[in-house]
């Protein structure tokens, strides 16, 4: 009877291991392609995804879209900051993160601001619009705070992303959460906007 006892309680202690793995919580922005990025961007935070014009921009994380611009709006003559993305969609992730990805080619339509999303789920296509016109096809990619709409200078990417998206390349669960907590904490919620 012991014997049977503590086979028991092997069995239902392994099931309840088993069962206690939970999914990734991060994926890697960037669905079904070839992806190519540096460790550095040219003067701030982010970082610049090469793939092929119209691969997928995913939800790298379970979260609501926070922003969505369809319209490109930028100019060379002008060289607006809140207009340098292009077509973007942002996301603050369950874990209170805003991730940003812009240069879009396309959105999904059914993308819009308030709409919940799991980790994974199709935002756009990669493209080449805003600032990024006339180069290769890539998706700017940026870690953030939530910030008013119009605090595009946060929005872009305030810590440097490619050691996490390294991890959620190879299926591993890095979180951003303190080091955006803690830069955070050293520009203040609302930065200066850049020279």
């Amino acid at each position: 009877m012991r014997k049977l006892t503590l086979s028991l309680i092997l069995i239902l202690t392994s099931t309840s291991f088993t069962s206690a793995f939970a999914a990734p919580i991060y994926i890697f922005p960037v669905a079904g392609c070839e992806v190519n990025y540096a460790r550095a961007h040219h003067d701030y935070a982010a970082t610049d995804i090469l793939a092929k014009a119209g691969c997928k921009f995913v939800s790298p994380i379970n979260g609501v879209i926070d922003e969505v611009n369809r319209v490109d709006r930028w100019s060379g003559k002008s060289n607006l900051g809140i207009d340098r993305g292009g077509l973007y969609v942002s996301i603050i992730g369950d874990d209170g993160v805003r991730y940003y990805g812009s240069h879009l080619r396309s959105i999904h339509r059914s993308i819009e601001p308030g709409v919940v999303v799991a980790a994974g789920r199709l935002l756009g296509s990669i493209g080449a619009t805003g600032s990024a016109r006339g180069t290769a096809p890539h998706l700017h990619f940026g870690i953030s705070w939530p910030t008013p709409a119009d605090t595009w200078w946060v929005r872009r990417g305030e810590v440097l992303p490619w050691k996490y998206l390294d991890a959620w390349k190879i299926g591993r669960d890095l979180s951003p959460v303190k080091e955006v907590a803690a830069r955070k904490l050293k520009v203040g919620e609302i930065p200066p906007v850049p020279k």
